[in-house]
């Protein structure tokens, strides 16, 4: 028996819940993983609390990202006792996740633990992290460099924006955060942002084009704010789209992207292919500040989790949540 968080749905209603699970119960996979940490990301908050439709298979163990040691594998890259990650691939949503003190997966999901971070390090990066990396190797991709001037970066406070800020700092970038919290001011600043601009200025609909001013951006919010990011970015400028914390829809024009050549580029971090987690997970150890983890993550136990989704889902959660599944 192990501990994990269920999520189930029947005639009583849509309910999570802590508790025993037998391993007999743990779903098909060619390696089973002893968790060390997971994380509490949006996608899981949604998920725990219902209020998206995440889950596609119940009953399911939430967590989108889990660090652990393998425990059993019939998989030729990984043996009994190799430090692992997971990030995406459908767990957490069509694939058990996380959340619990066992995993069994595919083993091609897996990358190995870069030697520089340590099992809890990885998980304060997680998802959002690597995402984050995703975005910046994009921009890297399409020519984004240091001297072409400013990158915006919203929902900065979050985990995706604050891995962004720090990654973006370290590589030469003079970086804008964006943030709906002006108590959290001191803390981008903290992580290099050079200045802190009111969600509020993005929000609500704005111009088909405004003065240019972004050499690039990394966007979480979508809606109304990633159409005045490409509104205001340069020629030639360069904005990655990777969630959307303000909504689904994109109400803009073709302005940006016909006058000014404006790109836009989608991150999906899910079902990306493993060379490119590979090369996010690489840069990663080489171009993020260890040191900042502990000012970017919040580490919580496994008890801690469902109270925590509803207070994410409201904006009042700075940073990364880590989750010792094991206290």
């Amino acid at each position: 028996m192990f501990k994990g968080i269920l999520i189930e749905k029947d005639e009583a209603g849509y309910r999570a819940a802590l508790t025993d699970l037998d391993e007999g119960r743990l779903p098909e996979g060619d390696v089973t993983v002893r968790v060390s940490h997971s994380t509490l990301n949006y996608k899981d908050a949604l998920a725990i609390t219902g209020k998206g439709p995440v889950v596609r298979a119940f009953p399911m163990v939430p967590g989108i990202d889990l660090t652990g040691t393998v425990a059993h594998s019939t998989h030729p890259d990984y043996k009994a006792g190799d430090a692992v990650i997971l990030n995406g691939w459908g767990v957490g949503e069509t694939h058990w996740g996380g959340l619990a003190q066992k995993a069994r997966v595919n083993g091609n999901w897996l990358v190995p633990l870069p030697a520089q971070f340590t099992l809890q390090q990885a998980m304060a990066i997680g998802t959002a992290g690597y995402t984050a990396m995703l975005c910046v190797l994009a921009l890297e991709r399409h020519g984004v460099t240091p001297a072409d001037g400013e990158i915006v970066v919203t929902g900065a406070a979050g985990g995706v924006g604050s891995v962004a800020t720090a990654v973006l700092t370290r590589l030469g970038y003079r970086v804008v955060a964006v943030s709906g919290r002006p108590a959290e001011t001191d803390y981008l600043k903290q992580l290099g942002a050079v200045e802190v601009l009111d969600r509020a200025t993005f929000a609500t609909p704005g111009k088909p084009l405004g003065r240019e001013r972004w050499a690039g951006a990394v966007d979480v919010v979508g809606s109304h704010t990633l159409a005045n990011v490409c509104a205001t970015t340069k020629y030639r400028g360069v904005v990655t789209a990777c969630g959307l914390a303000g909504g689904m829809d994109f109400p803009g024009t073709v302005a940006p992207f016909i006058l000014r050549g404006v790109t836009l580029v989608g991150i999906d971090s899910v079902m990306c292919p493993r060379p490119e987690r590979l090369e996010a997970w690489r840069r990663l150890a080489s171009d993020l500040d260890v040191a900042k983890l502990a000012t970017i993550s919040q580490e919580v136990g496994l008890s801690d989790v469902l109270p925590l989704a509803s207070k994410l889902l409201n904006g009042e959660v700075r940073g990364r949540v880590i989750v010792d599944v094991n206290r």
